[in-house]
């Protein structure tokens, strides 16, 4: 089991969903995440060579979010180091997150 991180348990133990919360929840809900994927998926680099790829499934969610909100690359890089709730919502941890370069040549 991977170890909570000083962020993270802040984040778990407030009361009061945000906005922002209730709409990433809706959109997961939503959004046909299997059938975008499935046609991706031929298109995606496996990561062969060179540093390992993300998984799909979370680039599209980062995508979806820069579009959602309006970032940049630069500054959805920022915002997934910043913000836990769109770290959760993309599967990441702060040991690893796409690099403004990474989400832009997706």
């Amino acid at each position: 089991m991977k170890q909570l991180s000083f962020a993270d348990a802040e984040y778990a133990g407030k009361r009061k969903q945000t906005r922002r919360e209730r709409f990433l929840l809706e959109m997961d809900q939503v959004v046909p995440w299997s059938g975008l994927i499935a046609l991706i998926e031929p298109h995606y680099p496996k990561g062969e060579g060179g540093r390992p790829a993300y998984p799909l499934a979370t680039m599209l969610r980062v995508h979806l979010m820069q579009n959602w909100f309006g970032y940049s690359d630069p500054a959805m890089e920022e915002a997934l180091y910043e913000t836990t709730l769109l770290r959760q919502f993309a599967g990441l941890g702060l040991e690893r997150i796409p690099d403004e370069t990474t989400l832009l040549n997706f």
